[in-house]
Protein backbone atom coordinates (compact mmCIF):
# COMPACT_ATOMS: atom_id res chain seq x y z
CA UNK A 1 0.00 0.00 0.00
CA UNK A 2 1.16 3.67 -0.60
CA UNK A 3 -0.19 6.88 0.15
CA UNK A 4 -0.82 9.68 -1.52
CA UNK A 5 -1.44 13.59 -0.34
CA UNK A 6 -3.23 15.87 -2.51
CA UNK A 7 -2.12 19.75 -2.42
CA UNK A 8 -5.46 20.06 -0.01
CA UNK A 9 -4.63 18.20 2.62
CA UNK A 10 -6.58 15.08 1.89
CA UNK A 11 -5.35 11.19 1.11
CA UNK A 12 -5.65 8.56 -0.88
CA UNK A 13 -4.63 4.92 0.58
CA UNK A 14 -3.35 2.63 -2.79
CA UNK A 15 -3.39 -1.18 -2.08
CA UNK A 16 -2.03 -3.40 -4.52
CA UNK A 17 -3.78 -6.29 -6.08
CA UNK A 18 -2.52 -8.92 -3.84
CA UNK A 19 -3.48 -6.87 -0.93
CA UNK A 20 -7.04 -6.11 -2.30
CA UNK A 21 -7.03 -10.05 -2.34
CA UNK A 22 -6.23 -10.51 1.41
CA UNK A 23 -8.39 -7.94 2.95
CA UNK A 24 -11.63 -8.91 0.78
CA UNK A 25 -10.97 -12.71 2.03
CA UNK A 26 -9.63 -11.99 5.45
CA UNK A 27 -11.28 -8.42 6.44
CA UNK A 28 -8.16 -7.50 7.67
CA UNK A 29 -4.59 -7.59 7.44
CA UNK A 30 -1.65 -9.12 9.15
CA UNK A 31 1.71 -7.22 9.55
CA UNK A 32 5.04 -9.31 11.60
CA UNK A 33 6.73 -7.75 13.99
CA UNK A 34 9.49 -6.63 11.62
CA UNK A 35 6.35 -5.44 8.60
CA UNK A 36 5.26 -3.39 11.64
CA UNK A 37 8.04 -1.58 12.58
CA UNK A 38 8.75 -0.53 8.92
CA UNK A 39 5.11 0.23 8.46
CA UNK A 40 5.28 2.21 11.76
CA UNK A 41 8.76 3.89 10.43
CA UNK A 42 6.75 5.01 7.17
CA UNK A 43 3.71 6.10 9.28
CA UNK A 44 5.45 8.34 10.95
CA UNK A 45 7.61 9.89 7.92
CA UNK A 46 4.21 10.65 6.15
CA UNK A 47 2.63 11.64 9.67
CA UNK A 48 5.16 14.70 9.39
CA UNK A 49 4.58 15.13 6.00
CA UNK A 50 1.17 15.31 6.01
CA UNK A 51 0.87 17.84 9.05
CA UNK A 52 3.26 19.95 6.85
CA UNK A 53 1.14 20.26 4.03
CA UNK A 54 -2.44 20.79 5.77
CA UNK A 55 -3.80 23.44 6.08
CA UNK A 56 -3.84 25.73 8.97
CA UNK A 57 -7.41 25.30 9.89
CA UNK A 58 -6.69 21.94 9.84
CA UNK A 59 -3.34 21.57 11.81
CA UNK A 60 -4.96 23.45 14.73
CA UNK A 61 -7.61 20.31 14.78
CA UNK A 62 -8.23 18.14 17.96
CA UNK A 63 -8.37 14.66 17.82
CA UNK A 64 -10.66 12.93 20.42
CA UNK A 65 -10.84 9.05 21.48
CA UNK A 66 -14.13 9.58 20.05
CA UNK A 67 -13.20 11.51 16.87
CA UNK A 68 -15.18 9.81 13.56
CA UNK A 69 -12.61 9.26 10.64
CA UNK A 70 -15.26 9.13 7.45
CA UNK A 71 -14.09 7.47 4.38
CA UNK A 72 -15.18 8.61 1.08
CA UNK A 73 -14.73 7.06 -2.31
CA UNK A 74 -12.19 8.40 -4.19
CA UNK A 75 -13.18 11.42 -6.34
CA UNK A 76 -11.26 10.52 -9.88
CA UNK A 77 -13.01 7.46 -10.31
Amino acid sequence: MNFTQKEDGSCDINFEDNEIEIIKKHKKIHLSALSLRHFGNCLMRIVVNFHEQFPNEIKQTVTKEDSEVIVEKPKNV
